[in-house]
């Protein structure tokens, strides 16, 4: 299988994840910050040039995903437990959230695909929002932890920002997750009234 820039790019981010603990782990804020704008970017880039340059692939399509979710996933567990030299910047149950998410996505379509055979999911639009304000509040608790003492009103603004921003991660979150065990039931609903009736599935297009 050849590998593209996209892929190369997908790569480079699962490479920066244990850099991104070890930083963590160290204490280094800065350093953490700096990889996780690496990381984000290279997110950025590999959906830029794979459209640009046409360089969609099946792994991409596998990979990108799966590098997205172990960095955010790796980062939010960090973040949400007091490990040596780093103190907890997301709360634990915002962590939780995020996990219960993922786990609600990961067996509906487990669970549709097992019972019917069908495969042809896609992200749903409020997800790709949910993603960007995941990502979006890393960012800001990270750069709240840096902001030097003795200047209050950029040290308040700073941490406001950042206490918004996780609010936004758990109401996106939930509300994401809500949408998906919905779009689960009504597809599969769908999908069992199509069989019943012997017509082919939806269009695998549409999202979830």
């Amino acid at each position: 299988m050849k590998l593209t820039w996209p892929n190369l790019l997908s790569g480079l981010r699962l490479v920066l994840i244990p850099l991104f603990v070890v930083t963590l782990m160290r204490g280094e804020s800065l350093a953490a910050l700096v990889i996780f704008a690496v990381a984000g970017l290279t997110d950025l880039l590999d959906g830029i040039v794979a459209r640009w340059y046409h360089q969609q692939s099946k792994l991409g399509a596998y990979l990108d995903p799966a590098a997205d979710k172990l960095l955010l996933t790796t980062a939010y567990l960090m973040l949400s437990l007091p490990v040596a030299g780093w103190p907890q910047l997301i709360p634990f149950w915002v962590f939780v959230l995020v996990i219960l998410r993922d786990l609600i996505i990961v067996a509906g379509a487990l669970w549709i695909y097992l019972r019917l055979g069908y495969s042809g999911f896609r992200p749903l639009p409020l997800s790709k929002w949910n993603t960007a304000v995941q990502i979006v509040a890393v960012f800001l608790v990270l750069i709240a932890d840096l902001m030097p003492a003795g200047v209050p009103a950029l040290e308040g603004f700073a941490a406001a920002s950042s206490r918004l921003a996780i609010v936004a991660v758990a109401v996106l979150t939930v509300v994401s997750g809500l949408e998906y065990a919905y779009r689960f039931l009504y597809r599969y609903r769908d999908l069992k009234a199509a069989v019943a009736a012997g017509r082919p599935y939806p269009d695998r297009s549409t999202a979830c």
